[in-house]
């Protein structure tokens, strides 16, 4: 059975936008360059080589096909090669390799990747699609890196849910000296 891991930079006020700052955000750019931080790069390549599939949003999914096709590297190389599952319903042909699109409904669609994909199905930067899978208690595990930013300002990791959503940390550990990198399961009534 498949485990959907979110995995998110976020800010130290709970904002996810633009942590490239390719996105035009005025106070984008706050993660900066993977490339220019080892460790956080080792990480990141650490989850991908251990992921199974990626699941994203359209929007998400157009940003980083644009950014990771083109590319070459251990990286780059990881991803491109992953099965990818894009929620949307608008998207017709999506041109990354190993995309398939997911049109109907949200919640059934992910129960069912749950069961036909075998390991971690990590969530990147969809923030919408975050909010919907916590609201229907299909996120098994949240990945956040902290970083040491106070924005003011931007789109924040979560939004209004119908109940209380428990969570347990799990792992911490920090990267590069000032990040924050923290693991949380749900806690689920027996």
């Amino acid at each position: 059975m498949g485990k959907i891991v979110m995995s998110e930079f976020v800010s130290l006020d709970g904002v996810i936008q633009d942590p490239d700052g390719n996105e035009g955000f005025r106070v984008g750019g706050w993660v900066g360059q993977l490339k220019d931080r080892e460790e956080l790069y080792a990480v990141k390549l650490g989850e991908a080589l251990d992921t199974e599939a990626l699941l994203l949003g359209r929007r998400s999914y157009e940003f980083f096909a644009a950014r990771w096709q083109p590319r070459r590297g251990d990286l780059a190389d990881r991803l491109n090669s992953l099965p990818k599952y894009v929620v949307s319903s608008t998207l017709q042909d999506p041109d990354w390799n190993n995309s398939t699109v997911l049109k109907s409904d949200v919640v059934n669609e992910v129960s069912k990747l749950k069961q036909e994909v075998a390991g971690d199905i990590v969530v990147y930067a969809s923030f919408q699609l975050l909010r919907t899978l916590i609201e229907h208690d299909l996120v098994d595990e949240l990945r956040l890196m902290v970083l040491p930013v106070v924005l003011g300002t931007g789109e924040r990791l979560f939004g209004e849910t119908s109940d209380k959503k428990p969570m347990r940390l799990v792992d911490t550990r920090t990267v590069d000296d000032d990040i924050a990198f923290l693991t949380y399961e749900p806690v689920r009534e027996a």
